[in-house]
C-alpha cells in the first residue's frame, strides 16, 4: 500500500499561529509535528511508500522529513500552484494514483487516535472512507450521508430534499484500490482541463463515488478523538482536548 499526503497549502486561516510562518503540517503538539506522527503511523501500519505533495514551503517540510527516521520511504511532489484548490495537489500524486497500487489518501492537518487509521488500513473495503457522527453541524464540515449502507452525498453543502439515514463528518482520510486511484486521477486531470482547477479534491472525490457508491465503504470512528487544524482555536482544542484523551490510550503518542 502506497499513501499520498496533501500537505502543499498555506494554511491562511491560521496565519497568526504557525510560528514562523510554517506550514501546518509542521505544527508540534506534544514535542511532535502533525507530520512526524503521520508518517510514524504509517510505517508502524505497514505502509513502505509515502508521496508527500508539498508547495507552500516545501523546503521546510522536505528538511523536517530527513530528520525524521522511523517513517516510509519517502518523495516529494511539488505543486507550484498551491494557492489554487487541491485538487491541483492531488492531481501532483498522479503516477501514484495510477502506478496500481492500493492509495491511502490523507490531509496533512489532521491530530488523531492511531486507531482511525487502522481501522482505515486494515478495512474489509477497497475503496473506504472515514465517518464520525459525532460532529458540530454547520458549513465547515465535509460531510459524508448515508442511505441504506451507500454514500448519497459528499460534501459541505447538501441540499434540503436529500434523503439519509446516517450522517457524519469526513475525517479526510481514504482509502482506493489501484484501479479506483486511477479512476480520481483522471477524474482530478478533467478538473484541470475544463478550468476547475480551483475546486477541492473532495469535489472530484465526490463524482467518482457517487457515479459507483457500490464500491465504496465507510469504517465509522465515531468516539475516538481527532481534529482537523483549520483555525486558531482549533490549535488550541487539539492541544487541550484531543492530544491529552489520544495520550489516556497511547501515553507515548
Amino acid at each position: 500500500m502506497h499513501a499520498i499526503i496533501l500537505a502543499a497549502g498555506r494554511g491562511r486561516r491560521l496565519a497568526g499561529q504557525i510560528s514562523d510562518g510554517l506550514p501546518k503540517c509542521l505544527l508540534e503538539f506534544g514535542g511532535k509535528s502533525l507530520l512526524r506522527r503521520h508518517l510514524e503511523l504509517l510505517w508502524r501500519g505497514g505502509v513502505s511508500q509515502v508521496d508527500l505533495v508539498v508547495g507552500y514551503e516545501a523546503d521546510a517540510i522536505i528538511e523536517h522529513v530527513g530528520r525524521l527516521s522511523e517513517r516510509p520511504a519517502a518523495a516529494f511532489h511539488f505543486n507550484p500552484r498551491f494557492e489554487e484548490g487541491s485538487v491541483v495537489s492531488l492531481l501532483a500524486g498522479r503516477e501514484t494514483l495510477e502506478s496500481g497500487s492500493d492509495v491511502v489518501l490523507m490531509d496533512a492537518d489532521v491530530l488523531y487516535h492511531p486507531v482511525i487509521l487502522t481501522r482505515l488500513l486494515r478495512s474489509d473495503h477497497a475503496n473506504c472512507f472515514l465517518m464520525d457522527r459525532d460532529f458540530t453541524p454547520g458549513d465547515e464540515p465535509v460531510k459524508i450521508a448515508l442511505r441504506d449502507g451507500r454514500i448519497v452525498e459528499f460534501r459541505k453543502q447538501l441540499a434540503g430534499d436529500l434523503r439519509f439515514d446516517r450522517l457524519g463528518e469526513s475525517v479526510g482520510f481514504f482509502r482506493f484500490d489501484g484501479s479506483m486511484a486511477a479512476t480520481m486521477a483522471g477524474e482530478c486531470a478533467r478538473f484541470e482541463s475544463e478550468g476547475m482547477s480551483d475546486a477541492p479534491h473532495e469535489e472530484a472525490i465526490r463524482n467518482v463515488v457517487l457515479r459507483a457508491p457500490q464500491l465504496f465503504g465507510v469504517e465509522d470512528v465515531t468516539g475516538l478523538p481527532w481534529i482537523e487544524i483549520d483555525f486558531p482555536e482549533d490549535v488550541t482544542r487539539a492541544a487541550d482536548e484531543i492530544l491529552p484523551a489520544i495520550r489516556a490510550d497511547h501515553p507515548d503518542h
